[in-house]
């Protein structure tokens, strides 16, 4: 594994950027309703899991976000799940989840170790699964939840249903009804107007709206003339999709009252600025991390210099600052 200097990555290096990312000297804290984050850096769900706690300082996040989970254990899409694209990635994981009761005794304990705020990520195939798990993590210690509207919607054709502003009302409308803590919904991209799809969240009691999800794409293999994904058609991610990403995120936060959590193709400080400019409070990197696990973690240690140097004395001040 290499860094973006030269020569191999040694503990050295690694040490240096933890001592770099443990004091800022800057205020980076931003609220999402009743949740305090240190700073506005997450991950996106599915692109960090408690095996990534031994290459990077993950108490220097904001928080952490889990897989997306499911009521019953879920295998995923067949191979292959992932391939390179020209400035970013596509997948096709099919998320995979160890159901509620796996996630409560194997995978909650190792993200709450981290020290950081957990945000679970619910999924469901049918309106009522996303209720179902969350009854089941009702004894959970999760922080907050991020609803994943991205999934299909088996009780309609499969159209996920982020799709359907009445749909992602109803969903989040019963989980509102169910938990006391602060509630994210994740939504997709493929939609006509993604403030319809906000303000639906936040009228049935969204705290949060992250926007987006991934992007359909594909990739084929000219030789055997099949698709590269065993599923046929994956997301894409990485900085091809930022410039889609950061005109949703500037919508979504005309529209809306509530924080807004920007995501798609971020890798630098630099990017996460141009996000909060666009209206978000915070951010989740995904795609970066895979090719550059200390992404966030260098993200953390230069926002303050690059805030400093802008004018702002803490990021709050660069949200929904965009002249336009």
């Amino acid at each position: 594994m290499t860094d973006d200097c030269d020569g191999p990555l040694v503990l050295d290096d690694r040490d240096r950027l933890f001592d770099a990312t443990v004091d800022t000297g800057m205020d980076l804290t931003v609220d999402i309703g009743r949740l305090t984050l240190a700073n506005p850096v997450m991950p996106a769900s599915g692109c960090f899991g408690p095996e990534l706690g031994g290459l990077m300082p993950v108490g220097s996040l904001g928080a952490v976000v889990t897989k997306t989970l499911f009521a019953d254990q879920r295998s995923g899409n067949p191979a292959h799940r992932l391939t390179e694209s020209a400035h970013g990635m596509l997948n096709s994981v099919g998320i995979p989840s160890p159901g509620t009761a796996g996630f409560k005794r194997d995978v909650l304990p190792a993200y709450r170790a981290f020290g950081v705020p957990v945000v679970a990520s619910v999924g469901g195939l049918t309106v009522d699964e996303y209720w179902r798990v969350v009854d089941e993590l009702a004894d959970a210690d999760a922080d907050a939840l991020e609803v994943n509207v991205s999934c299909p919607n088996l009780e309609h054709g499969g159209l996920a249903i982020g799709t359907d502003a009445a749909a992602v009302e109803r969903v989040v409308t019963g989980i509102a009804a169910r938990t006391s803590i602060p509630l994210l919904v994740k939504l997709t991209p493929n939609v006509t107007s993604i403030g319809d799809v906000a303000r639906a969240a936040e009228y049935a009691g969204a705290t949060a709206v992250t926007v987006c999800n991934t992007f359909p794409g594909m990739a084929i293999d000219i030789r055997s003339r099949r698709p590269v994904l065993g599923n046929g058609i994956g997301g894409l991610s990485g900085p091809a999709v930022k410039p889609l990403a950061l005109r949703l995120v500037w919508q979504a936060a005309s529209a809306v009252d509530i924080p807004v959590v920007g995501c798609g193709g971020i890798g630098t400080a630099r990017d996460v600025v141009e996000f909060l400019l666009a209206g978000a409070t915070a951010v989740q990197v995904g795609t970066a991390t895979f090719t550059h696990p200390y992404a966030m973690a260098e993200i953390v240690r230069d926002l303050p210099v690059l805030c400093a140097d802008l004018g702002a004395a803490r990021p709050n001040e660069l949200i929904g600052g965009l002249h336009s």
